[in-house]
């Protein structure tokens, strides 16, 4: 069993001062394994808050980092493949069948996007795609109201992926469990020939002679 963190647009301190009080007391160190952030994590003393979470941490590029955080990040925990990027390269934004397109070009099973700072699990086309929205509840131009605060853990065990999202909604926090399995790949038969074998002439001699088959 792994355990994963996927958390993003936190936004400090440029929308919004810190995480939810209540969110940090769940995130206590030595629980979980890695942490796969969507960006925009905007200053390093959140960086480093994550790490003391778990020092395995891999964080991609969002639209409001200065740091030279990578825009993609592929991640293995056989048999399942997650990739990670912030989610503004997805036109329109959100897009089931944008994101499914870049999921097929970095070839995972799972795929992590943020930038809308809404929430969603889903399965589509046989892959899964987990947006964990904004871990503060930063403000978003395109959303009307304030986001809900929320984050994600992926407990991974084999090809089942069971996802918890951690709401805060009117100030205590909410738990929902969404689950998928990553379908065996069909095993691929040896091509059969198509030609059956012949028998080889005999070479030139007495009447008798008879073929090798």
């Amino acid at each position: 069993m792994v355990l994963v963190l996927v958390i993003g647009d936190l936004h400090i301190p440029h929308r919004v001062h810190d995480l939810p009080l209540k969110f940090k007391k769940l995130l206590v160190p030595g629980k979980i394994q890695q942490i796969l952030c969507t960006g925009n994590v905007c200053d390093r003393e959140t960086y480093e808050y994550l790490r003391t979470v778990s020092p395995d941490v891999h964080v991609v590029r969002g639209d409001y980092d200065e740091s030279p955080f990578p825009l993609s990040v592929t991640v293995t925990h056989s048999p399942i493949r997650i990739g990670v990027i912030h989610g503004h390269q997805c036109i329109p934004t959100g897009d089931l069948d944008s994101l499914n397109a870049i999921a097929r070009q970095l070839d995972v099973d799972v795929l992590v996007s943020g930038h809308t700072h809404t929430f969603q699990a889903v399965e589509y086309d046989g892959r899964f795609f987990v947006n964990p929205g904004s871990a503060t509840g930063a403000w978003i131009g395109t959303y009307n109201g304030d986001p809900t605060p929320s984050f994600a853990l992926m407990d991974i065990q084999g090809p089942v992926v069971v996802t918890y999202v951690y709401q805060l909604i009117e100030g205590e926090v909410r738990v929902e469990k969404i689950e998928y399995r990553k379908e065996p790949e069909p095993v691929r038969e040896a091509p059969r020939p198509t030609a059956m074998p012949q028998s080889i002439p005999s070479s030139p001699g007495p009447q008798h002679a008879q073929s090798v088959w």
